[in-house]
């Protein structure tokens, strides 16, 4: 019996000893089968990312404010970098863009000379009339091109112009009215007004594009009112035109007064100066007595409206352009145009008795002048009544004079041909007018009263 029970002791020993051995089956919930990577395809969509389509400049034009933009263009110039930042104009073949403050680190922005190909991802926007891309990231490619400027004078105050905005522009002819600068010194911006045709314009010379080193920027700084300019620059737009300038080309100048004597009849003439009186408005035009304080000029019936007519007032500064023209030895400038402009002078009278009969008078020909002690010879009245110009006849050491009330300057109401009218023959007296010339000396008379 015993033996029985130790061989089944035995046996049972022997059971667990082989239990204890066999290895556990995996949870195949709670882990996954390992797969080589290398071997098994992915089964996930891989397409490439397509890349952003580059818009034609018409696709450009067409696109909303504040949609995303691609263009390429290539570089024309460059405003400064700073803060990893550059401002360029940019243009192709078809038109131009204005790329605001793209991210451009300071080795990338060396690099982008004049005519440089570049791809530029944005957002197109707007401020104060002009059209940007902002927010914009480039590439550079290769390709090179460099714009001529298109002539866009006959564009200005035309709706034709806006359609160039930015590209690189020429004006022709454009007076300077103004020069000032921002922060009312030179350093900074330079703010241009010109005119062309009777209308005004505002440029700019932009001092991060074109600096105060920069041969435009002296040159602008030394412009004056009246001189007649060609000018380059991009098209920008500021709630209006306002160029930003680089080039200046000064084809003509305003002329002094001795200028004007120097010319030759027949001549080209432009001039800055002052209403002293004016004759009758008549069918827009209107004769004007002007002077500076170098001399004196004769207008006639320069193109006038009526308005304008009534604001030449003594004192009004004018710009004329005209020819110098001459008729029976009195210069004249003819065939004028006239510019208001701000400013004011009113010249004092100035005694040319002691001029009479001598070389010097004709010298001082149309200024205000004064004759001291006439004595009247006769007074007579064209057509044979009152109603039109006076004739009057002075002597003054034994030479006679002929003076003139001219009826346009000072008609039948006014004091001048009243007291005119009544003067006699031995009357003494002094005489204010314009020297005008008619073969001689025949001063327009403005004021005559008794000798003193």
């Amino acid at each position: 019996m015993k033996k029985i029970i130790a061989v089944l002791l035995v046996m049972v020993l022997a059971l667990s000893i082989v239990a204890c051995n066999q290895t556990k089956p995996q949870d195949t919930q709670d882990t996954a089968p390992t797969v080589d990577t290398q071997d098994t395809p992915d089964t996930q969509d891989t397409e490439p990312v397509a890349e952003e389509k580059v818009m034609t400049y018409a696709e450009y034009v067409a696109a909303a404010l504040d949609e995303k933009v691609v263009v390429e263009t290539y570089v024309q110039a460059k405003q400064s970098w700073w803060n990893d930042q550059a401002t360029l104009y940019t243009q192709d073949n078809d038109g131009a863009y204005f790329i605001y403050n793209v991210k451009c680190s300071e080795e990338d922005y060396e690099k982008l000379v004049p005519g440089t190909k570049i791809r530029v991802s944005g957002v197109k926007s707007e401020w104060s009339g002009e059209v940007e891309i902002v927010d914009g990231t480039f590439e550079i490619l290769e390709g090179s091109f460099i714009a001529e400027p298109v002539d866009a004078t006959e564009w200005l105050g035309t709706e034709e112009l806006i359609k160039h905005q930015n590209e690189l522009a020429l004006f022709r002819d454009l007076t300077v009215e103004s020069i000032s600068f921002k922060n009312g010194e030179p350093g900074d911006d330079i703010y241009v007004a010109l005119s062309k045709d009777g209308a005004d314009y505002n440029f700019c010379v932009e001092f991060y594009l074109t600096n105060t080193e920069t041969d435009v920027y002296k040159t602008v700084s030394e412009l004056k009112s009246g001189d007649i300019v060609d000018i380059e620059g991009f098209l920008y737009w500021y709630n209006d035109v306002n160029t930003h300038i680089t080039k200046v080309t000064v084809t003509s100048s305003l002329m002094s007064h001795d200028d004007y004597v120097a010319a030759a009849i027949d001549d080209e003439v432009r001039i800055e100066t002052y209403v002293q009186a004016t004759q009758s408005w008549w069918n827009d035009q209107i004769t004007i007595y002007a002077q500076s304080e170098d001399g004196a000029y004769f207008i006639y019936n320069a193109h006038c409206s009526e308005e304008d007519a009534a604001k030449l007032v003594p004192g009004t500064k004018i710009r004329v352009s005209g020819y110098k023209t001459e008729w029976a030895g009195e210069v004249e400038i003819g065939e004028a145009t006239l510019k208001i402009l701000d400013g004011s002078y009113v010249a004092e009278t100035v005694d040319a008795t002691e001029w009479l009969g001598t070389e010097e008078l004709i010298k001082h020909q149309n200024e205000k002048v004064s004759f001291k002690g006439l004595t009247v010879d006769s007074v007579s009245f064209k057509n044979g009544e009152p109603g039109d110009d006076i004739y009057v006849a002075f002597t003054k050491d034994g030479e006679t004079y002929n003076f003139c009330v001219e009826y346009y300057l000072t008609n039948t109401e006014t004091e001048v041909y009243k007291a005119v009218s009544e003067l006699k023959a031995g009357d003494v007296v002094d005489v204010e007018g314009f020297l005008y010339w008619y073969n001689d000396v025949n001063t327009h008379i403005t004021s005559v009263v008794p000798a003193e």
